[in-house]
C-alpha cells in the first residue's frame, strides 16, 4: 500500500497590491513561462540555503497547478485549496512512485522574487518550500479581476 503523505495549506496568502488602480483591467491571455521559471530559480537558491537538493520542474505538474490558478482566476473554484486532494491525485497517479504532495497559492500584484519571499515568510508555505519533495510544477494565470494567481505543487517521487 502506497503511503500518501498531504500537505494541505490552510493559511491562504493573499499579497500585493489589492487596489483596483493596481491591478490590470485585461486578464487577457499572457504567457508567464519567464515568471514561471523565475520562481523555481528563487524556490531553488532558498533551498540551497538549507542544504536541500532542488526542486525540478515537471510539466505535468505544472499543467495541473496552471488549471488551478485559471480556475481561481475566474472564479471557477475560490481562491485556496478546493479540489486539492483530486488535483493531486490525477498528477500522483501518473508519476511512477510519487510518494507525497504539498501546495501553495498565492494572488496579488508582486515579481517571483516577491511571491517567493512571501512565501518563505510564512510558516506553512515555508514547511512546503523545505520540504522532501523532488519535483514541482509551478502555474500563474491573470484572473477575471486582473490579478495574477499562483499555484506552485510539490511531489516527492521514491528514488529505486
Amino acid at each position: 500500500m502506497k503511503r500518501i503523505i498531504v500537505i494541505k495549506l490552510l493559511s491562504f496568502l493573499l499579497i500585493g497590491c489589492l487596489t483596483p488602480a493596481c491591478a490590470q483591467t485585461n486578464p487577457a491571455s499572457e504567457d508567464f513561462t519567464a515568471m514561471e521559471q523565475s520562481i523555481l530559480d528563487e524556490v531553488n537558491a532558498y533551498r540551497a540555503t538549507k542544504r536541500l537538493k532542488p526542486l525540478q520542474m515537471v510539466s505535468l505538474i505544472s499543467e495541473a497547478a496552471l488549471k488551478h490558478s485559471k480556475d481561481m482566476g475566474s472564479k471557477k473554484v475560490a481562491f485556496g485549496h478546493d479540489g486539492f486532494d483530486s488535483r493531486m491525485d490525477k498528477v500522483m497517479g501518473k508519476i511512477e512512485n510519487a510518494n507525497a504532495c504539498a501546495e501553495n497559492v498565492a494572488f496579488g500584484k508582486f515579481t517571483a522574487q516577491e511571491v517567493v519571499k512571501r512565501w518563505i515568510q510564512s510558516p506553512g508555505h515555508r514547511k512546503n518550500i523545505e520540504g522532501t519533495y523532488n519535483l514541482t510544477g509551478i502555474g500563474v494565470a491573470r484572473g477575471k479581476d486582473g490579478y495574477p494567481y499562483f499555484t506552485q505543487i510539490f511531489i516527492n517521487q521514491r528514488t529505486k
